[in-house]
């Protein structure tokens, strides 16, 4: 269905440890898509699929309903990639993981941004080669960025703040996107806009951006 007809949105069945559907999801998903729709899985727990732009908003909504959630797809962040099994819900801090993806996903950015989350230093939910990174550890979380799984250039993101508290980390990371959305240039990844104005500028910029001026 890729035509000026119809629009590409990204579902899951929200944040949580693992990618999981339901029966009754994936039923929803299907009465809405032709038999021979093809849905791509990306390695952030996305699925991608082409929707008629006409019924774009109430198919959303019936999404909704059934507990998916949706995305925009493009130059946007992306909704919080995490780990694939754990210890417990509270204990590995999902709540904090849900607030944040609530906050940030769906940002307009220059270029499309990967945030990934993890609970615990095992780090499976890989955060620290993502464009912005969280690890929880023990009471508190430690914040990554610049990190890049991909290319000759692939690096391990800068450890930037430790021991942050849930608000703590939420602001950091609100202010960090909201300022690369801002001033990076057009279709400049994350991590070249920081190496471009360099880490401690970018951090001391950011922290004292207000967010709400941000496009």
């Amino acid at each position: 269905m890729t035509s000026s007809n119809s629009v590409q949105i990204a579902v899951n069945g929200g944040i949580s440890f693992g990618s999981k559907l339901t029966t009754q999801q994936l039923l929803m998903l299907s009465t809405y898509l032709s038999i021979d729709t093809e849905i791509e899985l990306t390695t952030f727990q996305q699925l991608y699929i082409w929707v008629p732009k006409e019924r774009v908003n109430e198919i959303i909504k019936k999404f909704e309903q059934e507990g998916l959630y949706c995305y925009p797809v493009g130059n946007y962040v992306k909704s919080l990639r995490t780990c694939n099994f754990c210890k417990g819900y509270e204990e590995e801090g999902m709540p904090v993981a849900i607030e944040l993806n609530r906050r940030i996903a769906g940002i307009p950015v220059p270029f499309t941004l990967k945030p990934a989350y993890t609970g615990c230093p095992i780090g499976c939910g890989e955060p620290m080669v993502a464009d912005l990174g969280v690890m929880k550890m023990q009471n508190s979380y430690n914040l990554y960025v610049g990190g890049k799984s991909k290319g000759l250039d692939a690096s391990v993101g800068v450890l930037v703040y430790e021991k942050l508290t849930p608000e703590e980390l939420f602001e950091h990371a609100e202010k960090m996107i909201h300022y690369y959305a801002q001033n990076g240039r057009r279709r400049e990844a994350f991590s070249k806009f920081i190496q471009r104005i360099g880490l401690q500028d970018f951090l001391d910029n950011a922290i004292v951006f207000e967010k709400n001026d941000a496009n």
